[in-house]
């Protein structure tokens, strides 16, 4: 077979490539660099591997690229609870593990100790069955609880007692740092005494996730983050072993699919790379346990069946970067609390991942793959660089109070919020190809969030977009005419199709009623028909050339109705002055600012 297909040189791949783009460019047609500066090529060769220092590492091998599992890749489907009735969230977690999780997070900050503990545990075995308190009132308390509780027993879970999150959060520490630390050791000591199958020390990485922060960003900062545990409680007195076996790191994963296992991939390896600052690396301590839970960052209001299609691909992507666990969040829990149904369906993405698709089968099927091994390397690479800088500021904490890890994030999120305002970055369904008679105003329910709280703001990029249309949702409520938009179609009939499509998609973001029209061969026919309509908007769409005869038309109709917005659908520069003049509002067109545009026109429809 090779005899019939010899080896073909990168030179001549290339030669071919610069042959048919004939004379484009090669960077801006092929070339791609994502929001992190890295550059990701159209393809890759053996050759493009041979610097990675960790390529030929086996899993289960320092510095863990590829894990810590050597035979297949199976991984924790867990389910976590804000429920903090202890009699209901234990129904909810005896439920889900009856149903095929395998392990529970539950929120333990409203607990009356030890009484609560007891109801919100009753028919769960933590020996067999992991238990995860995400939250605790008193974290020292609770261990000494459960030591009582499970004495003489190996239980499993974890802790999340993450101070240092809490200071990124919300720019201070909940008590003190001395008093913070102290709490901390303290859990090491008794944890490493009496439950030696719990983690308590929490680095939760989907903080800066959930704030938008890039890839590169959420790793650096959780490194630094872990690296200022060990400092601080090994130059405190506690063995690095101790420390490192008491550190669990969680995660958000997001829809950039290869990235994201690259990046958790890429993780892995630069932790066990500081770990082995602080002792030997042997039989896994310096390797990181990781808990992944898909992104809120991502999630929308309308059309939320979608968010089952992002977790779908967030839960495929962790689960081939070898996580021990991972949490899928439940499609409505953006603006309800889950339900039965929601929660069924996020457990059963992990089900039938596992049982249907086997990605559980094989150790890193990531491994060896040209472009994810150099995604890893570059992933990991860019977060190193970041790491350090941290590092220079004076560590994380330094870091976080000076407010060098906000300004990064929020620099991000800059670039970040203007891409989705542009709808270069598209939310299906909410900034774009929206579903306009759906309606979720009355479907959302009063949750506690951290948006207005936290220094390190959490939020969704579709917030904005959300907000705009609940508003027109409200307009309506209160009795008050949806907006109306009259496609004014005239002229090519190829060109005239698909500007109506743009302006439908366009103002139907905000919720607006579209009145589509299959086209007017008569211009005067279709001013009169846009006037009688009562439409708010008036949108011509035509082709540029064609946009020349309608002058007189948009004249007609703004003498007409004054108050009506005409506005045309492109962008015909050598018209526009001319437009104008004529009575033409605004223009839309690929390059507006969609989320700016909708703001002006429901302030100027009187929707607040």
């Amino acid at each position: 077979m090779f005899s019939e297909f010899p080896p073909i040189s990168t030179r001549e791949w290339e030669e071919k490539i610069q042959l048919d783009l004939r004379g484009a460019d090669y960077e801006k047609r092929l070339v791609w660099k994502t929001n992190e500066g890295i550059v990701v090529n159209p393809y890759y060769r053996a050759e493009h591997l041979e610097d990675i220092s960790h390529m030929g590492v086996l899993p289960g091998q320092p510095p863990y690229v590829r894990g810590m599992r050597t035979d297949g890749n199976d991984w924790v489907i867990r389910q976590d609870f804000d429920e903090t009735d202890p009699v209901a969230a234990n129904r909810l977690a005896t439920q889900s593990l009856e149903k095929g999780a395998g392990a529970v997070g539950l929120n333990a900050s409203e607990l009356t100790l030890p009484n609560d503990l007891v109801r919100l545990l009753e028919g769960i075995d933590p020996e067999t069955t992991p238990i995860h308190f995400t939250q605790a009132k008193d974290f020292p308390l609770l261990v000494s609880q459960l030591k009582e509780l499970y004495a003489g027993k190996k239980i499993r879970g974890s802790l999340n007692f993450d101070p240092l999150g809490y200071l990124v959060l919300y720019g201070k520490f909940f008590e003190n740092r001395e008093r913070n630390f102290a709490q901390a050791r303290v859990l090491v000591e008794m944890s490493g005494q009496h439950l030696p199958g719990f983690s308590v020390i929490g680095v939760n990485g989907q903080y800066y996730h959930n704030a938008g922060a890039s890839l590169v960003q959420e790793v650096a900062f959780t490194l630094s983050q872990a690296n200022e545990y060990l400092a601080e409680l090994t130059a405190a007195g506690l063995p690095a072993t101790a420390v490192l076996g008491q550190l669990h790191f969680r995660f958000g994963v997001g829809s950039g699919y290869f990235l994201e296992i690259a990046r958790l991939r890429a993780a892995k390896m630069l932790w066990a790379t500081i770990a082995a600052q602080y002792q030997d690396c042997g039989e896994g301590d310096c390797s990181m346990r990781i808990q992944v839970e898909t992104s809120d960052w991502n999630k929308t209001v309308y059309d939320p069946y979608v968010n089952m299609l992002r977790t779908t691909t967030e839960a495929m992507a962790a689960a081939l970067s070898g996580v021990e666990s991972i949490t899928v969040k439940p499609f409505d829990s953006t603006f309800k609390k889950p339900d039965a149904f929601s929660y069924r369906m996020a457990r059963n993405q992990q089900i039938i991942l596992k049982e249907e698709a086997y990605f559980n089968k094989v150790a890193d099927p990531a491994g060896g793959s040209y472009y994810i091994e150099k995604l890893t390397e570059s992933i990991a690479q860019a977060a190193w660089a970041l790491f350090l800088e941290t590092e220079q500021q004076g560590g994380f904490i330094k870091s976080a109070e000076n407010g060098f890890i906000r300004s990064s994030i929020a620099e991000t999120c800059q670039q970040r919020d203007m891409d989705i305002a542009l709808r270069k970055r598209v939310f299906v369904g909410t900034n774009k190809y929206p579903d306009t008679s759906e309606r979720m105003l009355d479907k959302m329910e009063p949750t506690a969030r951290l948006t207005d709280l936290s220094d390190l703001k959490q939020y969704r990029g579709a917030q904005s977009f959300e907000a705009l249309r609940l508003a027109v949702e409200n307009h309506a409520k209160k009795s008050l005419p949806i907006p109306r938009v009259f496609h004014f179609t005239y002229g090519d009939p190829v060109m005239r199709k698909a500007r109506a499509s743009f302006s439908a998609n366009f103002f139907g973001v905000a919720g607006y009623q579209i009145i589509n029209n299959i086209g007017f061969t008569d211009l005067e026919a279709g001013a009169k028909a846009a006037l009688d309509s009562g439409a708010e908007i008036v949108v011509f769409c035509s082709s540029d050339e064609e946009y020349a005869s309608m002058v007189p038309t948009a004249s007609q109709i703004k003498e007409a109705s004054p108050t009506t917005q005409v506005v045309v659908a492109g962008n015909p520069s050598e018209l526009i002055d001319e437009l104008t003049r004529a009575g033409v509002d605004h223009f839309i067109h690929i390059r507006t600012n969609v989320l700016r545009s909708l703001t002006m026109y429901n302030e100027l429809l009187g929707i607040a």
